[in-house]
């Protein structure tokens, strides 16, 4: 019953508010306000008298006078009662002490704490632990047993308890379990945990947790932590004091406070400990339960009193653990006697059966007991004790402090345990496997390396899947990399399924799952298999990502994600720069759209789904974008590094990253993924150099072919799509620009030579403008010269980088799929085989007209004729409306501004093969369009306004302001200038300067204008002049347009005025009103001293800064927004406006009519198959190779590895010194072990010498020389 109510309210708390307070409680109370409802407390029912008190206190430890009336009552079975018993003389009630504890001195980090039954189901404490008092699962339990009281601890127990323990815990993320009080070991824990805490990260993911599992009537002014109905916090004085009792220790984060009933007694806590021990050692490891493995849990004895021989030998009995710290006394060292000296008799080199040899045996243990328990009586008890023990040795571990020093303890903690999961081991598995788990389990990836991956033990890829899953979603990247070059095959080991099941186990905090939840509602909203409202009917990101946590299931992640979900989040993120992710898979094509494949996936995903048995296609950049996804960065970088086509992938990576960062809401996360994505760029940027440095043209090539993996986009592209400024102002990506815009045409021609040839077309067959020679021609020389082979194997196998037109014309696409199967008929011809060459008429005529600058060229002056025919009609030729109208030259700006519309018609709707609401999205995030579109509408509506006398006026207003936005317009070809082009970039974000200077700046105008007109004028209802003083007067004053007049009424006024409101109402001016004409002086100095020194100054500022900021990346900027300029006037026709109307004719009936595909795609875009992709991807990879290699080299260069090679190396040195002194001590103490014995042997001598007991012929033996000298010689 309790405990499904615990569920009931956990399940009901897990979805609270974010809110601190509520109605005046506080989260923490709501959340533990259930708790007297289900815990319990104990209190003594019969009062047992001890004899030895005279009648004034109770076997239970409580006096007389703290029992309550009930207890207290004369009754025949009280007096027959001669022992106390907390089961049968103790009752139930609700508890009264639970919540937070504060103690006085310490800092406001807060304690959680309850009080309750010895009875308790270890479940609801695990669980109220978990999740409502926030301690992070374990994947380790150290439960330290034995060492209470006041006695001392050990020097070297305590530097175990910190070097060792502590030390080892904080790398695994482990709970540590003591009695939690202010004495002996639980101090000595508290203050390791502290200490390591204040020396570790703020932010550590395997922070230690410390648990206090105390006695209640053991705890001091336990008073103080009474309140039936919670304390958030309660006041706790931690004073010193000389009773049996004691406090709790500070540095705790929760204290289970146990209550038998009984007061000042110890062991009440024993056997709720051993049970919610043996409950945690059954549950999961990892996220949500998500291990391979349970929780290990270690039992770790210092010292011990008698009564904790049977705790060992019932925990023992239940599979439990325990490593024993040998020398620390009591029934540490008696266990660590029987266990490290051999009880048994030995013959013939085999040990004699332990049941042939029982009375013996028991006859040793019986002599051991005495030894180190002289004090015990009923050591018959204690024998068979010890026997069980004995019999269930090897759960048992030892620690020899004289073996292993505290450096150590995390391997001895790890073969404790592993020398424990052997008894589970079936016979199957290999007995290693339970030991890799632990070692992922505490990601100690160098005990994995030293131990198990050593080269002694042959791993099989099926022992490496679950230790590889366990790696992958606790975010171990080092275990990762250790499987992948020990034997784990990626290919075999990442299945569809596989992969489907990682991204369920993604954590519910993030973006990630947010949208994987969002896609997966609205897939089951269209099914059908949902009802209501839920994460799916959000139709905003934005509303989905700030709902509260009562919408989402945040106790557990996804459990029916797809890839069909995560190929719909890729598109959320990537957009429309590349196709669809494994829509092959899926059955889907690559043109679906959103909406028509739900219902088809999902009939899909009801079948037998066979696809997740397949092996991945693409393993390493699949586990590449999970772990971009979820913002993992070393696992990301180190998937990167294995993933193929890294420049692509490292700026996929990087556009990822950006649009997760613009969708998450945490600050610290959006700053990581911010660094994480700047550092992917810089990948990018860093193999690319080392490539550009190898070969120019296998480097173009890599810049522009689509890649399979990331669904047929490009490096320009995915650079464009990310933002990656950085990379686009690498010197070899603006090498490839300047070739595809210079075409066939040498780079270093004059502008001028151009404009003449432009005029003049006949002059580009003179040698006005210089050419590039033909790449095949270069080709075939240097072949020529050199045998052929090496022109022949970067033709062949690494294919052409196309830059302009002729180069398209060498390698069409039908000779590109020929040249794999002609490959070995070229190695046999002196030369590659060219097609056959137009006449040079042609070919020079298409080679200056084809290139884009000469495009850009031709759209320039004609747009400049444009704007000077538009201004002509404006000023000199507009007529009236028909019939007198128009002219003859405004017919001829229509006809100009249609073939602009056909042009833009053309951009959005005839470029690239995506879908119409793909074309639409793309084409309205570039700003100019949208001012394209702005000028077409203007243009229209005066065109149309203008040809009708009532509008005709509005007609000319609207052209004329039209004209403005095409000469606006203009601007955009200064991107191509270098000086020029970042000014656009600077102008745009004054203007967002000066959008949010205005709030500021129309405060102060209504604030004075509103003001100014009130005490001006008492009475003026007429909007029109209340607008002009509210608001136009005050920005005059701004600018200096002050008339004294109008503000001061002792300046004579010539303007007729009224002070009659009827005349007023009817359009008169009104008086100035004089009374407090003083103020409104006042308040215009006040306004102007504001407004033209503090706001204009602030915008000053405010552009100087942006200025300043733009211009540290002034080339950056410019090379970024060239790209976009270059892309455009490639792709548009030769002719300009309005001449293009020819060239829409010519593309129409060549595209359309006859099918002819464009061969301009090849200069941004083009596709390797078979050989020579497989060649330029070995290149690729061997030049990441010499990129990474040169980051190593630079890294262990620098100041801090040095500085950490110096301090490892110290480190080692004051290791071996420490040894040394051990030795020395060693020594020094042999040394007087043998002069004692030298002495003790002199004297016995002289008194046989004396006595004349012994007679001997021989001579006195004399130390004729020290061995020192013996060896010496």
């Amino acid at each position: 019953m309790s405990v499904k109510f615990l569920k009931k309210n956990r399940g009901m708390d897990e979805v609270d508010g974010e809110e601190k307070k509520e109605g005046g409680i506080t989260k923490n109370e709501k959340d533990q306000n259930w708790l007297p409802k289900v815990i319990k407390k104990r209190l003594c029912t019969t009062f047992v008298e001890d004899f030895s008190s005279n009648g004034q206190q109770c076997q239970c430890g409580g006096a007389r006078k703290d029992h309550q009336s009930v207890a207290l009552g004369e009754y025949f079975c009280t007096a027959m009662v001669n022992h106390w018993n907390s089961a049968q003389h103790s009752s139930e009630s609700a508890t009264d002490a639970f919540g937070e504890v504060e103690f006085d001195g310490a800092s406001k980090r807060h304690s959680c704490y309850l009080r309750l039954s010895s009875e308790t189901q270890p479940l609801i404490a695990y669980n109220l632990m978990t999740a409502h008092w926030g301690l992070s699962l374990p994947n380790l339990v150290v439960s330290v047993v034995g060492g209470e009281g006041k006695s001392k601890v050990q020097t070297w127990v305590r530097e175990v308890l910190r070097q060792g323990l502590v030390k080892a815990s904080q790398g695994t993320g482990a709970w540590i379990l003591t009695e939690g009080l202010r004495e002996g070991v639980g101090r000595c824990v508290g203050e390791a945990v502290r200490d390591h805490a204040t020396a570790a990260a703020s932010v550590s993911q395997n922070k230690v947790v410390a648990i206090g599992i105390a006695p209640w009537g053991l705890v001091h002014n336990r008073q103080q932590l009474i309140n039936p109905e919670g304390s958030f916090p309660a006041k706790y004085n931690a004073e010193n004091q000389f009773s049996d009792l004691c406090c709790l220790d500070k540095n705790y984060q929760a204290f289970l406070l146990v209550d038998d009933g009984s007061a000042g007694r110890r062991g009440g806590e024993a056997g709720f400990r051993a049970r919610l021990e043996d409950y945690i050692s059954h549950q999961r490891t990892g996220i949500w339960g998500s291990g391979t493995i349970n929780i290990p849990v270690l039992c770790m004895l210092v010292s011990g009193e008698v009564s904790l021989m049977e705790r060992l030998d019932l925990s023992l009995k239940k599979g439990m653990p325990w490593l024993v710290l040998v020398g620390s006394g009591g029934v540490a060292n008696l266990v660590g006697d029987i266990l490290e000296n051999p009880l048994v008799s030995t013959g013939g080199g085999e040990t004699k059966s332990e049941a042939g040899s029982g009375g013996d045996l028991k006859e040793r243990l019986a002599e051991r007991v005495r030894k180190h328990l002289p004090s015990e009586t009923d050591t018959d008890k204690l024998t068979e004790r010890a026997l069980s023990i004995y019999q269930n040795r090897d759960l048992i571990s030892i620690y020899n402090r004289d073996q292993e020093g505290p450096d150590d303890f995390d391997t001895v903690l790890l073969r404790a345990l592993v020398k424990a999961s052997k008894r589970r081991t079936s016979a199957d598995s290999s007995p290693y496997t339970e030991e890799l788990k632990l070692a992922v389990t505490w990601n100690r990836v160098d005990i994995a390396r030293s131990e198990l991956f050593n080269g002694d033990i042959h791993w099989k890829c099926d022992d490496l899947e679950d230790s590889m899953t366990d790696a992958l979603v606790n975010d171990k990247p080092e275990f990762v990399r250790l499987f992948t070059e020990n034997g784990l095959n990626i290919l075999d080991y990442l299945t569809n399924g596989r992969l489907e099941s990682l991204y369920r186990t993604v954590s519910a905090s993030s973006v990630v799952y947010t949208l994987l939840q969002r896609h997966l509602s609205k897939c089951k909203a269209v099914t059908g298999f949902v009802t209501g409202t839920g994460l799916g009917s959000s139709n905003s990101l934005d509303e989905m990502l700030a709902s509260s946590l009562k919408e989402l299931e945040m106790s557990r992640p996804v459990k029916e994600v797809s890839l069909f979900e995560v190929s719909r989040v890729l598109e959320d993120l990537l957009g429309d720069v590349c196709q669809g992710f494994y829509h092959a898979l899926l059955s889907l094509d690559k043109a679906t759209s959103m909406r028509r494949p739900f219902k088809k996936v999902c009939k899909f995903l009801q079948g037998p789904c066979v696809y997740r048995a397949k092996r991945c296609l693409y393993p390493w950049a699949s586990l590449f974008i999970w772990a971009v996804l979820q913002n993992r960065r070393e696992m990301a970088i180190y998937f990167w590094e294995m993933t193929g086509e890294s420049v692509l992938s490292a700026l996929c990576g990087c556009k990822l990253l950006r649009e997760l960062s613009r969708l998450e809401l945490k600050t610290e996360t959006i700053k990581s993924m911010k660094e994480l994505a700047q550092m992917f760029e810089n990948l990018a940027y860093g193999v690319f150099s080392k490539c550009y440095e190898s070969s120019e043209s296998r480097s173009f090539t890599l810049l522009i072919r689509t890649s399979p993996v990331w669904g047929g986009a490009t490096c320009l592209q995915m650079a464009m799509a990310a933002d990656a400024r950085y990379f686009f102002s690498h010197d070899g990506v603006q090498s490839l620009l300047s070739q595809i815009w210079w075409g066939d045409m040498d780079r270093s021609t004059e502008v001028s030579k151009l404009i003449l040839t432009f005029f003049i077309p006949p002059l580009c067959y003179t040698s006005l403008i210089s050419f590039r020679k033909p790449q095949v021609a270069e080709e075939s020389k240097t072949e020529a010269e050199a045998g052929g082979s090496r022109t022949r194997d970067h033709h062949s196998l690494y294919g052409e980088t196309v830059f302009s037109y002729s180069d398209i014309k060498h390698l069409s696409p039908e000779e590109a799929k020929e040249d794999e199967a002609e490959d070995h008929i070229r190695t046999t011809t002196k030369g590659p085989s060219l097609p056959p060459k137009r006449p040079f008429v042609f070919s020079r005529w298409r080679q200056f007209w084809y290139a884009p600058v000469t495009s850009f060229l031709g759209n320039v002056l004609m747009y400049f004729l444009f704007l000077f025919l538009y201004a002509y009609v404006l000023l000199v030729d507009f007529k009236p409306p028909p019939p007198r109208g128009p002219a003859i030259s405004e017919y001829v700006l229509y006809f100009w501004v249609f073939t602009i519309v056909c042009e833009e018609i053309r951009e959005t709707f005839l470029v690239g093969s995506m879908s119409l609401r793909q074309r639409l999205r793309l084409y309205s995030q570039d700003v100019w369009n949208m001012c394209d579109l702005v000028a077409i509408f203007l243009f229209v509506l005066g065109l149309c306004c203008r040809m009708f006398k009532r509008t005709y006026e509005l007609g000319r207003g609207s052209l004329c302001l039209d004209y403005m936005v095409f000469t606006i317009r203009l601007l955009y070809i200064f991107a191509i200038h270098r000086q020029l082009g970042p000014m656009i970039i600077i102008v745009g974000k004054m203007m967002k300067d000066i959008f949010f200077f205005l709030f500021f700046l129309a405060v102060w105008i209504m604030a004075y204008g509103v003001a100014n007109q009130a005490l001006l004028y008492a009475y003026d209802p007429r909007p029109d002049r209340i607008f002009r003083r509210v608001f136009y007067m005050p920005y005059l004053h701004i600018i200096g347009e002050i008339s004294a007049e109008e503000v001061d009424t002792g300046k004579q006024w010539d303007m007729p005025c009224t002070d009659n409101r009827t005349l007023i109402a009817e359009g008169a001016e009104p008086c100035r009103d004089t009374y407090a004409n003083w103020l409104v002086v006042v308040l215009l100095m006040f306004f102007l001293l504001v407004t033209n020194i503090l706001l204009i100054n602030l915008l000053i500022a405010m552009f100087s800064y942006t200025f300043s900021k733009v211009q540290e990346r002034n080339d950056t900027y410019w090379k970024f927004q060239r790209y976009n300029l270059i892309v455009e006037y490639h792709t548009r026709p030769s002719l300009a406006p309005p001449f293009i109307f020819l060239s829409h004719l010519h593309l129409l009936v060549k595209r359309k009519i006859l099918k002819v595909p464009s061969v301009k795609i090849y200069h941004f875009a083009q596709e390797l198959e078979g050989n020579p992709a497989n060649r330029l991807m070995t290149w690729e990879g061997i030049q990441k190779e010499n990129f990474l290699s040169d980051e190593s080299k630079k890294q262990r260069a620098s100041d801090s590895e040095r500085l950490k090679r110096m301090s490892v190396k110290v480190d080692g040195m004051i290791k071996q010194m420490a040894e040394m002194r051990d030795v020395d001590h060693r020594l020094r103490s042999l040394e007087s072990q043998l002069e004692f014995c030298s002495s003790a042997m002199q004297w016995m001598m002289e008194g046989m010498t004396q006595s004349n007991m012994v007679k001997t012929s021989c001579p006195q033996p004399t130390l004729s020389e020290t061995p020192s000298s013996s060896a010496s010689s």
